[in-house]
């Protein structure tokens, strides 16, 4: 008798599952494509982290032939990384621009998303929004041509600028120290318009009535944004943060190898773990290295968001992912 109902609640068990498959299947066949695109792209990658543990050979069998019979190492490509020269630089440079990025993004994508909401001529707050966005949409291989067009030694405008007024042209392809302030204004610039999109429309969200009350309390302009606007924006603010904290450790490899035209002298200032991967990988062909730099900023990324997240959890529970 117990054998007999534990199948059949074996077999409903079954029919329930499949029936909530079959009612179901429309939504099932939306995300089957993205579901497959994370699994293609994104789990079954994963399986070549196992090139940062060994001495990756390669093989004309194949790539699987060569992952599965390279002789592993353990973690000495991670110790070579930490040995080598360049690691400092690469961590100063990574975290610091990251760092710097998040503080400026935030600020100016919050305070122009704000100023946006507050506009009511609708037809030029689309031109200001669609000349915002512009950039955005331009590669950096676009853009590096009109970077050049200002920073050329010989044919740029600044220089002729400079020049104008009696003063050295700048070679500014081998001045390493003026690239940190010309990176930062372009990956905030570049990305300004698209980042403050979420909190312009969060702000436009904002029921009316409690800038309303906000007036009939005689609030100005100001507290308005700081009593009603900041605070309704904040949540969101939070779950952006939480995503972003994690990119500390990724780097934009277009704004810092393309913008600077791959410039050796530059690489003090320049050189991030994504730069550094890809030099590591087709200039010295260490595919082992780079796979544990890589495997390192990823696993970094991870931990800083589950880190901040936690936080976040025991300071406000309700702008927490989990």
């Amino acid at each position: 008798m117990r054998g007999g109902t534990r199948m059949a609640k074996k077999e409903g068990k079954k029919k329930g599952f499949i029936q909530k498959v079959i009612d179901n299947r429309i939504y099932l066949l939306l995300v089957a494509p993205g579901t497959l695109f994370l699994i293609v792209f994104f789990y079954i990658p994963v399986i070549a982290n196992m090139v940062a543990f060994q001495e990756f050979q390669y093989s004309e069998e194949g790539f699987l032939y060569s992952l599965f019979h390279s002789s592993w190492i353990g973690i000495q490509n991670f110790k070579f990384f930490f040995q080598s020269s360049d690691f400092w630089i690469v961590v100063r440079n990574t975290v610091g621009y990251g760092l710097t990025f998040l503080a400026l993004n935030f600020f100016f994508a919050i305070s122009l998303g704000i100023i946006m909401s507050q506009l009511r001529n609708r037809k030029l707050l689309k031109v200001y929004q669609t000349s915002m966005l512009f950039p955005y949409f331009l590669s950096w291989a676009v853009l590096a041509y009109f970077v050049y067009a200002f920073l050329s030694p010989d044919k740029g405008i600044i220089n002729h600028w400079i020049t104008a007024m009696g003063g050295q042209a700048i070679d500014f392809y081998n001045a390493p120290k003026v690239w940190p302030g010309i990176l930062i204004f372009l990956g905030v610039w570049k990305s300004l318009g698209y980042n403050s999109i979420l909190y312009f429309a969060t702000a436009m969200g904002i029921n009316p009535e409690y800038y309303d009350a906000a007036m009939i309390d005689g609030a100005n302009k100001w507290q308005q944004i700081k009593n009603v606007t900041l605070p309704h924006i904040l949540p969101v603010a939070t779950l952006m943060f939480i995503l972003n904290i994690g990119g500390i450790f990724r780097s934009d490899f277009g704004l810092f190898y393309i913008i600077p035209r791959a410039s050796g002298t530059l690489i003090s200032t320049t050189q991030t773990f994504d730069t550094y991967i890809y030099r590591a990988l087709t200039m010295n062909n260490d595919i082992g290295m780079s796979t544990a730099s890589g495997l390192l900023q990823a696993f970094v990324g991870f931990l800083l968001v589950i880190t901040t997240n936690l936080i976040v959890r025991k300071k406000q529970p309700d702008a927490a992912f989990f």
